[in-house]
């Protein structure tokens, strides 16, 4: 497990990188402010902790691979690349501004992103497609992809599970940002995909939930080396919205703007988080 100090940190970086994205939606005027919000922590763990991927490296064959196949939540993306820097933090201030390339959903033109993404679906398939590329290489590198609840609706992501799972891809991880709620309500509502544990299980993968807050159990799960031959399939509890109190689990902040008011707030309130953990630091 994480020392005290270390879990500290990272829960500090956390809450910056909310702060920092939703700086970036407000400044821009659009953006998937939820779901961001939901994701925020497993990203600062896979880019803290996990991913053997960096500025340095990025031009490794052997480099790990992520994918965030539900691109519409990039500007969770964007903060944490920014910071672990492959590009100026600067630069987040043209999001969604005429010629930015810095848009709406991943983009190859942005520094440390693999594959453009929106449509969804895809990334799985895609990341899918990346394992077996390393494994006839026999490379040493691993891929993570990163796919929303409401995702798993396209029947892509099925075809592409029970790929992994005949090819063996064991150095494939899929993690679900299981918030519950997707653009139109709740998951269980639109289409109902439960139980995904046992669906993904019935395809040949390793399965395991996690609470997608944790940061100590998240770093612990997406670090371990996989127990077998198995893909593996982390359905990750999160809730939308998380950190700010008003968006938190309500619908409406799948894509929406906050208000001024609402933005002060939001930032008044991480503000204080930030303060509290700087206080159990000490």
């Amino acid at each position: 497990m994480l020392a005290a100090t270390d879990t500290t940190e990272l829960a500090l970086r956390s809450v910056r990188y909310r702060s920092a994205l939703l700086r970036a939606i407000n400044h821009a005027g659009a953006g998937h402010t939820g779901g961001s919000l939901s994701c925020i922590d497993i990203l600062n763990v896979l880019y803290s902790r996990v991913l053997n991927v960096s500025p340095q490296n990025w031009a490794s064959p052997n480099r790990d691979r992520y994918v965030q196949s539900k691109g519409h939540s990039v500007e969770a993306l964007y903060v944490v690349l920014a910071e672990r820097g492959f590009f100026p933090p600067e630069q987040l201030a043209t999001l969604c501004h005429y010629q930015s390339h810095f848009v709406g959903h991943p983009t190859r033109y942005i520094p440390g992103i693999e594959m453009n993404t929106g449509a969804l679906g895809h990334g799985l398939p895609i990341a899918v497609g990346m394992a077996i590329a390393g494994k006839l290489d026999a490379a040493p590198y691993r891929v993570f992809t990163l796919l929303g609840d409401g995702e798993l609706a396209e029947g892509s992501n099925w075809e592409a599970a029970m790929l992994a799972a005949h090819y063996e891809l064991s150095q494939l991880t899929a993690i679900i940002d299981y918030n519950t709620l997707q653009i139109t309500g709740r998951t269980s509502d639109v289409c109902d995909n439960s139980p995904i544990d046992e669906k993904f299980a019935a395809f040949g993968w390793e399965v395991h939930s996690v609470d997608g807050h944790d940061l100590a159990a998240l770093a612990k799960l997406l670090s371990a080396p996989a127990h077998g031959a198995a893909p593996r399939c982390v359905i990750a509890h999160t809730t939308k919205g998380k950190g700010v109190s008003f968006m938190e689990d309500v619908a409406k902040w799948h894509h929406g703007v906050p208000s001024a008011a609402e933005f002060e707030t939001a930032l008044a309130e991480l503000a204080a988080a930030e303060r509290a953990l700087l206080g159990d630091a000490e």
